[in-house]
């Protein structure tokens, strides 16, 4: 790996299709401009079409020739995933690269459309059914990829209560909720590496985190917004793990990366480790079955 890999370091992306979730604004916004200007066609996937729109008008003003587009995608909401599933398979006969980056952060204790505390639900329920309903588009690509994404707070947790998902008997704490959703990307990304391998598939599943990135300056009380406003990296800086993940061509399945400075919380990108939590092969495989049985979503098996 590059001791400083850039934007100006990702392979030539002509002929290949993204869809980055979350895609209108903060690092999704960073991934879909670097993409686009690396010759992919992008899918802007968020729910508020209007942000989108100004998005994707925002990347062909900055990007001569882009080729990006805005879709439909509440990832809180099963049905409008299978909406988007279902429109995805009208128009495209493959997809190359899936970039579950939209996320709720630190949000106030509520329920999804579907019933799921608001964490779990956008930042790996969510990318667990849309992966599962896009998974044979993505057979049908070249060097295909799925990069999910996760944060150093799944540290911050001892691990995950799977008996307790939705915070149904423990206190809430937002903290404790987006930690576990985000060890919940981990479980997730390696459990699907394996069992794409076992079913011969040449599909990458891989995760990465932004470390400390200034995309939420609104986020968290006031010490908090000042500590992001000194302390944290750019969004375009923030981006490339995600970016790397995505693109290099030294990535394997299974690999997870992050900023390589000081405690992964700037820096350029390095594959990086995580806690033993992450790797419990046991508790993620009975995720991914209690997963299964939430979404409706079923693949792999």
């Amino acid at each position: 790996m590059a001791r400083k890999w850039t934007i100006q370091d990702i392979p030539s992306q002509k002929g290949r299709l993204a869809v980055v979730t979350g895609g209108n604004r903060g690092l999704g916004l960073e991934i879909v401009l670097a993409l686009a200007g690396a010759g992919c066609h992008v899918v802007i996937a968020t729910r508020d079409d209007a942000k989108a729109q100004a998005a994707a008008a925002k990347v062909r003003a900055r990007i001569v020739d882009a080729r990006v587009e805005a879709m439909a995608l509440d990832q809180s909401d099963l049905g409008s995933i299978r909406r988007f599933s279902d429109s995805f398979h009208s128009r495209f006969d493959r997809l190359d690269l899936l970039v579950n980056n939209a996320s709720a952060i630190l949000v106030t204790q509520g329920k999804t459309t579907d019933g799921f505390e608001r964490h779990i639900g956008v930042n790996h329920l969510g990318s667990f059914a849309l992966t599962g309903l896009l998974l044979d588009r993505l057979n049908a690509g070249k060097d295909a990829r799925i990069v999910n994404t996760s944060s150093t707070a799944h540290r911050l947790v001892k691990g995950i209560d799977l008996d307790d998902l939705q915070f149904e008997h423990t206190a809430y704490k937002p903290m404790e909720a987006y930690g576990r959703s985000k060890l919940a990307a981990l479980l997730y990304t390696f459990e699907l590496d394996r069992r794409l391998r076992k079913a011969g598939s040449k599909v990458k599943a891989v995760a990465a985190h932004p470390g400390y990135s200034n995309t939420n300056p609104d986020k968290g009380g006031f010490l908090m917004r000042v500590a992001t406003s000194i302390f944290a990296q750019p969004a375009e800086m923030g981006a490339l793990p995600q970016l790397y993940a995505a693109t290099a061509p030294d990535i394997v399945g299974g690999d997870y990366i992050g900023p390589g400075g000081t405690m992964e919380m700037r820096g350029y990108p390095a594959k990086v480790g995580c806690t033993p939590a992450a790797k419990d092969e046991k508790t993620a495989a009975r995720l991914w079955t209690i997963s299964e049985a939430l979404t409706g979503v079923s693949y792999l098996d």
